[in-house]
């Protein structure tokens, strides 16, 4: 085989990258499920060990318990939804009510807005909905949007269907998989060691994000509702939730949900100022979110520059659509935790973070993480597994006896 050039070794990689890029895409149906179902594993494992250890009941009741529990969140969710969906169907199915309250937005947007309002599209007093452009494009668009959304979350639902099984099987079996996985580096215990050791960094990289980013995400929306509240919107509760959800993808969720909110206020209520309020209020929160409570609570391990996650936002966007864009960061968390812990990747590890290059490593060395931390299981490397698959042993699995 001939040696390679610079050049060819470049070209080469560029070529496996876009090979892999092509595979993600076309393996989406099987890879994303496992991706979002070992992630809901890593995080629901310790609370499935701990109720086996706490009220002694078998692992896979245990398991089963924390599975239901989670379809249990999504059903409310569902639920807030619905309600909201609901009560905008109650504040439209009055023809004298919806020309009220678009008189009334005409006018506020008649005078704040810089450029007069088009009047094919918003048309000034009408008599019947229909003279008005904006509401026969939605009613035009309606069927499709309808057969669009109907699709969109028939498939969803099958794959939520899906994630809960593989979920639930991976919180079964998950210390015996995590064992075999080492096993397939070989036969080495310095190499099952280490490939042990990344594999605990990655599953304790992706619970810290995923359990500390659900637990500001619940105090932002507690915190937002009660603004929402007391400005009187009338969907409070419905946009609370929302940025809870949307804020797990970085810089666009929070965009994307301080709109609803502003709508609401700027069409709903009496005074316009409402709507500049409540997006002042909400934009000052979401700042100090991101400076002082994520630094504070999720510490410096889980930084990556902004140019990172950026990127990643992107990549994954174009790879997965939305749905990448909700695993652009775990996803990223777990890879920097490889790339740390393989001496000749350290430099990209480097480059995705914050920190100074003169700044001491935020991580222990690889060797630190060979044996389990004080107080801490691997049961919950994968999510958990079955307590009584494995004997006492080291951080690789195998037993002492």
């Amino acid at each position: 085989m001939l040696p390679l050039t610079t050049a060819g070794r470049i070209g080469l990689s560029v070529l496996l990258f876009l090979a892999g890029v092509v595979a993600l895409r076309l393996g989406e149906s099987v890879i994303v499920p496992m991706l979002v179902a070992l992630m809901l594993a890593t995080v629901l494992g310790p609370a499935a060990w701990w109720l086996h250890t706490t009220f002694k009941i078998r692992w896979g009741i245990a398991c089963i318990v924390v599975v239901v529990g989670l379809v249990l969140a999504n059903v409310l969710i569902t639920a807030i939804f619905s309600a909201s969906l609901t009560r905008i169907v109650a504040q439209v199915s009055s023809e004298e009510k919806v020309l009220k309250t678009y008189n009334d937005f005409r006018n506020k947007l008649e005078k704040f807005s810089p450029v007069e309002p088009d009047a094919e599209v918003f048309p000034k007093n009408p008599e019947k909905i229909a003279d008005i452009g904006f509401f026969r494009y939605v009613a035009e668009a309606g069927p499709y949007l309808v057969r669009e959304g109907g699709k969109y979350a028939a498939s969803w639902t099958w794959q939520l269907v899906v994630m809960l099984f593989i979920t639930f099987f991976v919180l079964l079996e998950g210390r015996m998989l995590a064992r075999r996985a080492v096993a397939i580096f070989g036969p080495s215990e310095e190499v099952q060691d280490k490939a042990t050791a990344v594999l605990f960094e990655m599953a304790k990289q992706v619970r810290i994000y995923l359990v500390w980013r659900t637990i500001i995400n619940l105090g932002l929306a507690l915190i937002m509702f009660l603004v929402y509240y007391f400005c009187g919107l009338s969907q409070a509760l419905t946009w609370a939730v929302l940025l809870a959800i949307l804020n797990y993808i970085p810089y666009f969720g929070p965009v994307l949900a301080s709109i609803p909110p502003f709508l609401d206020a700027f069409i709903f209520s009496e005074n316009p100022a409402v709507a500049i309020v409540v997006t002042i209020v909400f934009w000052v929160v979401v700042v100090l979110e991101g400076y002082l409570v994520v630094p504070l609570l999720m510490g410096r391990n889980m930084d990556l520059n902004a140019t990172t996650v950026m990127l990643a936002c992107l990549f994954w966007e174009l790879v997965w659509g939305t749905t990448g864009l909700f695993l652009a960061m775990p996803i990223m968390a777990a890879v920097k935790a490889i790339l740390y812990h393989v001496p000749e990747w350290r430099v990209w590890a480097n480059l995705m973070s914050t920190a100074h290059d003169d700044a001491p490593h935020e991580h222990p060395p690889p060797a630190d993480l060979l044996a389990t931390p004080p107080g801490e299981s691997t049961n919950g490397m994968l999510g958990g597994g079955h307590p009584d698959a494995v004997k006492t042993g080291d951080a690789s699995g195998r037993s002492h006896g």
